[in-house]
Formats: structure tokens, C-alpha cells, sequence
């Protein structure tokens, strides 16, 4: 199904009432990210830089974003997400098609090229939150599940940036963002 993203996702952001948190359980044998200067391996990919963005009281969807690196010789596939912040999550791919910007879940997942990296991030694939059970607050963290079709489930902490805008975990922005300015 597909949703413009000026519209119907920023209406969606301000909709409903934040919920208790409760934990979500973490099988033990599981690999962990903790933070987003952080990185894990679960078979032939590993995973780094997960981070969210802050949302505004009321919100209903949090996005996530996180690089997955495949260092194997076949491919794998991102085929759901969990999450302690949540009643649900998406994969979703952003594009433009016929001068509209369109998020676009991903039904199937999103496939992990073998000897590829993919980055899920600002504009492109991006991981959707839904039915928000609080706001998130800069330096808040969600603690998700991603699972795989082959390397199978990996515990992943997507730290939230200091702003709405960030376009990457803070610990890992440099010099040269938008106009050249500095991006802290």
C-alpha cells in the first residue's frame, strides 16, 4: 500500500497517545547491538549504525534506520522487525514516482545482496515503527528484533538522535552536511 509522504505519514505522526513501555524479551542466544557507534555479526552480515530520530508527542510512527553489511557468497532478506516501542513495524523503501516522494511497504522484505551492504536510511529503505506506544526523546533507545530469512534473528538498540531531521546517529556525523554546515 502506498501513502504520500507529506500527507497522510505526518498526520499519522500526531494521532494518538503515548503507552506504557513494556520490555521486550530477547532470546539469550542472540547477537546484540547496543548502540549506534556499535556494530554485530550473525552469520555473514553484520549490523551497524541503527539509530532513530525523535518524534513528536502524540505520534503514532517512529522510523528506524541501520546498515546491513553481507559478507557471505548468497543472498539474505530482511523479512520482519519487533519492537518494545510498537504494536508493529514495516520495512518500507521511499521513492519518487511521477514527481511525488512515496513510502512503500515491502510486503517480502528487503533482500541483503551477498557481498553487499544496504543502508537503511534517510529518503531511501527505512524501517516503520507503527502504533507508537510513547513518544521517543533524543537519547531514548527501542529495542528491536530484526529477523532474517537465513541468519535469523538479531537484537538491535536504535539509539535516537538529538533532532527530528538527523540524518545519521550522532556519534557518527561529520563535516559537510547540508550547506557544508557542521553537523553536530
Amino acid at each position: 500500500m502506498k501513502s504520500h509522504l507529506f500527507g497522510c505519514a505526518f498526520a499519522a505522526l500526531c494521532a494518538v497517545p503515548a503507552f506504557a513501555n513494556p520490555v521486550l524479551e530477547m532470546p539469550s542466544a542472540m547477537p546484540i547491538v547496543l548502540a549506534a557507534e556499535q556494530s554485530t555479526a550473525a552469520g555473514t552480515l553484520t549490523i551497524e549504525g541503527a539509530f532513530t530520530r525523535p518524534t513528536p508527542g502524540g505520534a503514532t510512527v517512529a522510523v528506524g534506520y541501520v546498515t546491513i553489511v553481507n559478507t557471505g557468497k548468497t543472498d539474505d532478506r530482511l523479512v520482519a522487525v519487533t519492537s518494545d516501542l510498537s504494536a508493529g513495524a514495516q520495512i518500507h523503501e521511499t521513492k519518487m514516482e511521477n514527481g511525488i516522494m512515496e513510502m512503500t511497504e515491502l510486503p517480502d522484505g528487503l533482500v541483503i545482496p551477498a557481498g553487499a551492504t544496504v543502508a537503511i536510511k534517510p529518503g531511501g529503505y527505512h524501517i516503520m515503527f507503527t502504533d507508537l506506544k510513547r513518544a521517543v526523546k533524543p537519547g531514548d533507545a527501542i529495542h528491536a528484533v530484526l529477523e532474517f530469512a537465513k541468519a535469523g534473528k538479531i537484537a538491535v538498540t536504535f539509539v535516537a538522535a538529538s533532532s527530528m531531521g538527523a540524518t545519521a546517529p550522532d556519534a557518527m556525523k561529520m563535516d559537510g552536511g547540508m550547506n557544508g554546515m557542521k553537523m553536530h
